[in-house]
Parts: structure tokens; C-alpha cells; sequence
């Protein structure tokens, strides 16, 4: 087990990781990683900044001339079906053998591709409820946990405060891709499958909660979402956890609150995200390379990256280094892990999340028809996964 951390002794050579960090994000890797790996074993890592969509690209050239330049990449697990189909990355026959025992069993399956390992767990993550609990108490609701209290809430508070404080994610690409996913599953559906009473279901309750959103949802993402709490014109919002630190933390409103979230008529259903770690096809790096990701999946460093960055932890046993006032906010990201799964790894899904985008237009702000307007969209999907 990685617990053990039999690593080797790499004085002198340097592993090349492609992976995408805030600032802030970066400066704890630095010393929690780095520099732990390199006190560790003696190995250096250096970190390459590739924006996750060219990876495939500059990964695929350095392959195909032998000059490969990136050992390990942390890459999203969204990212992954180009990877293997173009044969980019390792098998990894290891992985069961270094996946510690405390690995969160809901990642587990977008490691595999054909029943064989090509990743190893790096960052999952998960979006959470936040909500005020401040103004809560003041509009007299509590949080929602299916999609009929959470309609009673939206418009209770948007009655009691003359505008709509709700806000679901709705900037164009990701944003609406995880948004439409999440609802189109908790109603037993497929986002590849638009012109479907499931995927009817989803649209038809966003497009009737819309009344009720605050205005800004069509500006609403990772970033965006944090300030529309911190300044109170949202009270009640689905964000990644990272918001823990910047809402709380930093911004000191310690009346926002989170729980897993709300029930769609098949339960409560997130996406999964976040990054797993791949080994380039034929780095002669590839020993220190996966001692790299043995070490990342340690616990002592999990529990520095929780507690320091907020991360969501790939393992069930790493909330120790957290403060008090953390806690529950980590128990709230452990629980919502439980109902993840992850989107469909298909090379086209950047494509299918633009026409999530445009029914989502069309459908919840622009109020048009559903069912004629999921089955034009459909059209679009269908060509997509026939040419792909």
C-alpha cells in the first residue's frame, strides 16, 4: 500500500508535471509537494502550466517525435478518453497495488478504461450548497433538499426580498455543462440523451425556477458564484468547495452554511470533478513518476493539501491537519462525494456542453418550448456521436 511510501532515491533527476494552479493553489504545492517530495527521495519536480485543452495536443507531438517533455500530467477527468484512444498515457498494472485502501470508491471508475488502469487519483472535486443562514432565518426557510422545497424556497425568499437570490450556474460551456447534468441526472437521465422525458423533466423545472433566480445566474460560475455570496445579492448557490476558504475564511461571513444539496425525483445526483494524474507514453521518467503520485496520495500530504487549499481529498481519512472551523464544511464535501459520478468520458463532450448551453438559452432563460426544442438539440448530439 502507498501508505508504506517505498520510494526511491531520484537525487538528481527531475520529473515534468503539466498541471493547472491557481496562485494560491501553486504556493502550497510548492511546499507541500515539492518540496516534501524532494526532502523525501531527493527528486525535483517542476511544473509545467498546459491549459488542460492542449495538453492532448502538445502531448500527442511530443509522442509522436520521441521528445517527451511532460512525464506526469494532472489532467481533467473529463479530459481523458483522447488520452487513451490516441494512446498518450501508461497502462498502469500498479494502480491496485499503490492505491491506498482509504481511496473514495466513487473515483474509482474514471481511472479505468476497458476494465484496465491508465490514472491514478489526484484532486476530485465535487460542488456544494451554500446558503446563508442568516437571511434563512430571516426569510423563515430552510435548505432545501428536494426540488420542491427548493422551488417554495426560491420564491419565498424572492417574494420576501423583491428580487431572486438563487443562483445555479449559468455562464456558457462548463458552468451550464455541470449545471444541466446535475439536473438532467437527479431526474434519471442522460445528458447525451436530450429528447428524453428525464431530460424533459430537468428542463421544464429550470425553466421554472428561472422566474425566481437571481439576475445574475447567466454571469455564474466558480468565481462569480463566491462574490454573489460574499455580497448577499445570493443566498443560496451550488460552487466547488475552494469557495470554503474565500467566503469564510477570507471574506469572514461565517453565517454561510453547506450541506450535499437537494433530490431530484431519483435522488441527489453530482458531477464529478476534478483531476487524475497520467504517466506520458514512454517518459523514461516513469519509476519517479508514479513514486511522484504515490506520494501526492499520502496521507500527511492530503491532509496539508485539505487543510491548506480546501481541496477535496481523494482519500476518506485526511480531514486531521483541518481547523475546527473547517470541519463541517469537509464533512459536507465527504457526504457530497458520495453521490458523484462522472460525465460521460466521450472525446466530443466539450461540443455536447455548448449544446447544453444553447438548450439552456433557449429553454430556461429564453422560455421557449421544451420537447421541441431538446429534440432539435438532439439532432446536434446524434451527428456528434456519429462522426466521433
Amino acid at each position: 500500500m502507498a501508505e508504506d511510501l517505498q520510494l526511491g532515491d531520484y537525487s538528481g533527476q527531475t520529473v515534468r508535471m503539466s498541471i493547472a494552479l491557481a496562485e494560491q493553489e501553486a504556493q502550497v504545492y510548492q511546499s507541500v509537494v515539492v518540496a516534501g517530495l524532494q526532502e523525501a527521495t531527493g527528486g525535483t519536480i517542476e511544473l509545467v502550466a498546459i491549459e488542460s485543452a492542449d495538453v492532448v495536443r502538445t502531448l500527442e507531438a511530443q509522442v509522436q517525435s520521441g521528445n517527451i517533455q511532460i512525464d506526469l500530467l494532472a489532467q481533467d477527468n473529463n479530459s481523458l478518453a483522447p488520452l487513451v484512444d490516441r494512446d498518450l498515457v501508461e497502462q498502469l498494472p500498479e494502480a491496485e497495488q499503490i492505491l491506498p485502501a482509504e481511496t473514495i470508491e466513487s473515483i474509482k471508475e474514471v481511472l479505468l478504461f476497458n476494465d484496465q488502469y491508465y490514472f491514478l487519483p489526484a484532486r476530485p472535486n465535487v460542488q456544494i450548497t451554500y446558503y446563508n443562514s442568516n437571511r434563512f432565518t430571516e426569510y423563515g426557510v430552510e435548505p432545501p433538499t428536494t426540488w420542491d422545497d427548493l422551488m417554495s424556497v426560491a420564491q419565498t425568499i424572492r417574494d420576501a426580498a423583491g428580487v431572486g437570490q438563487l443562483s445555479i450556474q449559468g455562464e456558457a460551456g462548463g458552468a451550464v455543462g455541470v449545471t444541466t447534468t446535475q439536473f438532467i441526472w437527479q431526474a434519471g437521465g442522460d445528458p447525451l440523451m436530450l429528447n428524453t422525458p428525464e431530460a424533459a423533466q430537468a428542463f421544464q423545472f429550470m425553466k421554472d425556477l428561472q422566474p425566481f433566480l437571481t439576475p445574475q445566474y447567466p454571469t455564474a460560475t466558480f468565481d462569480t458564484t463566491n462574490t454573489y455570496i460574499l455580497n448577499e445579492s445570493v443566498v443560496l448557490a451550488q460552487n466547488w468547495p475552494f469557495g470554503v476558504n474565500i467566503i469564510v475564511d477570507e471574506g469572514g461571513k461565517e453565517e454561510v452554511l453547506t450541506y450535499p444539496g437537494w433530490e431530484g425525483p431519483v435522488g441527489n445526483v453530482l458531477v464529478l470533478g476534478g483531476d487524475v494524474f497520467g504517466i506520458a507514453k514512454g517518459t523514461p521518467n516513469r519509476a519517479m513518476a508514479l513514486d511522484v503520485a504515490k506520494f501526492f496520495m499520502s496521507r500527511p500530504v492530503q491532509e496539508q493539501l485539505v487543510a491548506q487549499n480546501a481541496w477535496p481529498s481523494m482519500r476518506s481519512d485526511a480531514l486531521g491537519a483541518v481547523e475546527d472551523w473547517q470541519t463541517p464544511y469537509f464533512e459536507t464535501i465527504n457526504e457530497a462525494l458520495t453521490h458523484v459520478q462522472p460525465r460521460p468520458n466521450v472525446t466530443y463532450w466539450p461540443d455536447v456542453e455548448n449544446i447544453l448551453t444553447n438548450a439552456f438559452n433557449d429553454i430556461v432563460t429564453g422560455q421557449a418550448e421544451v420537447e421541441p426544442t431538446l429534440e432539435r438539440y438532439q439532432g446536434e448530439i446524434d451527428t456528434l456521436s456519429g462522426g466521433a
